[in-house]
């Protein structure tokens, strides 16, 4: 079994290169499921193991894929029909799996797949997807661990209010309506960078859409789409792990990749402990030398809100506040797993509805500890890095889901941080 063995003391000093984001992958990806006519090529398109299981997903599905990841590239032929039944095997594995649906429903007017999988950080209900392709005139039905959208007629545009703003849910319906009839308009849409992104791409296929980066989306159905060459954006989850890993190892690093307007309240929160941020056109350099930090209060919220992917990794940073931190979680209810992780490292947390108190500043002890989450496993490589004497992590795999070449980008920052086989 591979594990991860972090040792502590050493400050991150150097540059560091953020690779593409997976958050915006995945949608763009299913988005190019939709072009009828022409191939699709998209770069930087980061080296994980979702998106190879995107990838074997996509073949069973009908599609050409060939993906090169040592190129970072990924390219589609979508042209022969769709297969209308995604299999458990490849949705059970990941969350974002279930966005084939709406382009299957759209092109071929069924589709089948399974309920998603992905990280155990609690429920994240699919109702709001649902939701959308009711009122575009689709027939849903849930049964036995499936779910199956059909129409007998080509969807029509209509007017959906999301009752929170899903970032699946707006993905998915944005899919679905621009093959519709007519003209759908997405109200309380989900407003993420990631989102944005696949809009981007969706034009450059033919797509009508307008009033991206905001709450009300307008789309204006097409007859059909065509494949395009599109460059992924950088990762501002894997940005924010380096900009606090840099702080929290009172270290010295430009983070390139990380433009600000995608991390705005991230930087915000961390100014305000203390921790000195340089901005530049598409980076940032986090320095901090001093041996603790001002507490701070966090809530997560929708973007343009704190990230809950970030709740995490910013626990950890918290650790060197001089005195007690509060971060609330309002996403998911079950995303404060890696607390207990911690504690076994000397942190004092408790836990108080769904908010975390940190009492610092903490002196962690090296020990073994058990990634639960994508992001909790980066936020204990955060604290082995921080702790006095030797982490060992396990159950690695989540952190290979999110994060491209970590060990190797850690230590060429001077982490001693590395994979072994036990």
């Amino acid at each position: 079994m591979e594990k991860i063995l972090v040792k502590g003391g050493s400050p991150l000093i150097g540059e560091v290169q953020v690779s593409g984001a997976k958050n915006a992958a995945l949608p763009i990806l299913a988005a190019g499921l939709l072009a009828t006519e022409g191939t699709s090529k998209f770069y930087n398109v980061p080296k994980l193991s979702d998106i190879k299981t995107i990838s074997l997903l996509f073949e069973s599905l009908g599609v050409k894929v060939n993906y090169k990841p040592e190129e970072n590239t990924i390219e589609m032929d979508a042209r022969n029909p769709l297969v209308t039944e995604a299999s458990f095997e490849f949705v059970s594995k990941m969350r974002a799996s279930f966005l084939v649906l709406g382009p299957m429903l759209a092109r071929e007017g069924r589709a089948k797949v399974a309920m998603p999988g992905g990280c155990s950080i609690g429920s994240r209900p699919i109702d709001q997807h649902l939701k959308g392709f009711e009122i575009l005139g689709a027939e849903v039905i849930q049964d036995a661990g499936f779910v199956e959208a059909r129409s007998s007629k080509q969807l029509e545009g209509n007017t959906i209010f999301f009752d929170f703003p899903s970032v699946g849910g707006t993905q998915n319906v944005i899919m679905a309506s621009c093959l519709a009839k007519g003209k759908t308009t997405i109200v309380n849409a989900a407003q993420e960078p990631e989102i944005e992104d696949m809009i981007n791409f969706l034009i450059k296929m033919g797509a009508k859409i307008s009033g991206k980066g905001t709450s009300v989306l307008e789309i204006e159905g097409v007859e059909k789409l065509v494949g395009a060459e599109y460059t992924i954006m950088s990762d501002r989850v894997e940005a924010a792990t380096y900009m606090i890993a840099a702080a929290a190892t009172r270290g010295d690093v430009l983070v390139k990749g990380a433009p600000y307007k995608d991390n705005v309240a991230l930087v915000s929160k961390m100014r305000e402990m203390g921790v000195e941020i340089e901005v530049f056109e598409d980076a940032m350099r986090v320095r901090n030398n001093l041996e603790t930090l001002k507490p701070v209060d966090v809530k997560t919220l929708p973007h343009p809100g704190f990230l809950t992917d970030m709740q995490s990794i910013m626990c950890v940073l918290t650790l060197l506040g001089n005195g007690t931190s509060t971060i609330t979680e309002t996403v998911f209810e079950n995303r404060f797993m890696h607390v207990e992780e911690l504690r076994r490292m000397n942190a004092k947390i408790r836990i108080e509805g769904r908010s975390s108190l940190i009492e610092g500043p903490a002196h962690l002890e090296g020990t073994t500890v058990r990634a639960t989450d994508l992001r909790s496993g980066a936020a204990l490589i955060i604290a082995g890095l921080m702790a006095k004497g030797s982490t060992k992590i396990i159950d690695i795999y989540h952190i290979d889901r999110g994060y491209v070449d970590i060990e190797e980008k850690m230590r060429k920052l001077g982490a001693d941080v590395r994979r072994i086989e036990e």
